[in-house]
């Protein structure tokens, strides 16, 4: 055998030691790390679960006082609204004549709902209405309240009444 046939298989067999060495022990070893380090990013998520648990039953606690303080029940808004206004009607002297049905378009991405309804007694307690509507509830916003003074010929007394529009808006995505 010639010097050069001896050196062409010594770096053909070393090549292909390397290769043996690559495919058996290198590649095992790449393909253990990456699966070393999926498993460590696994491990940290679990280690946040707790804590975003518990993050979660807080949220989940201050959403639930939220709908408690605006009382807001799982029924539809316009339920909602018409018990709130019915209430206050009974504590305040107030009639309720008339509640409209919602009148519901689409703007972009929002559901305007516009309720509409009228109630009859005081001005301050009309007033009050109006004041617990806006602020204490978020049922919406008042956009219009119509005063009309009527008056009642059979007993010759004059009464108010009060037709009060409010606008709510909800975003279509959510539904």
């Amino acid at each position: 055998m010639t010097n050069t046939l001896k050196n062409r298989l010594l770096v053909g067999g070393f090549l292909v030691l390397l290769f043996l060495c690559y495919k058996f022990a290198i590649a095992g070893t790449f393909a253990l790390k990456s699966e070393y380090a999926a498993l460590v990013k696994e491990q940290k998520i679990f280690e946040n679960t707790p804590k975003q648990m518990a993050l979660l039953k807080k949220k989940q606690q201050y959403y639930d006082s939220l709908l408690t303080k605006y009382k807001i029940g799982g029924t539809s808004l316009q339920n909602n609204l018409l018990n709130t206004v019915t209430t206050f009607s009974k504590a305040n002297n107030l009639q309720v004549i008339d509640f409209l049905e919602p009148h519901v378009f689409s703007e972009k991405s929002l559901q305007v709902n516009t309720y509409s309804f009228t109630v009859e007694g005081h001005f301050n307690a009309i007033l009050q209405l109006i004041y617990t509507l806006e602020q204490r509830t978020k049922y919406g916003e008042v956009i219009s309240v119509l005063y009309e003074k009527k008056k009642n010929y059979r007993r010759g007394t004059s009464y108010l009444q009060a037709t009060i529009v409010l606008q709510s808006f909800e975003s279509m995505a959510s539904k």
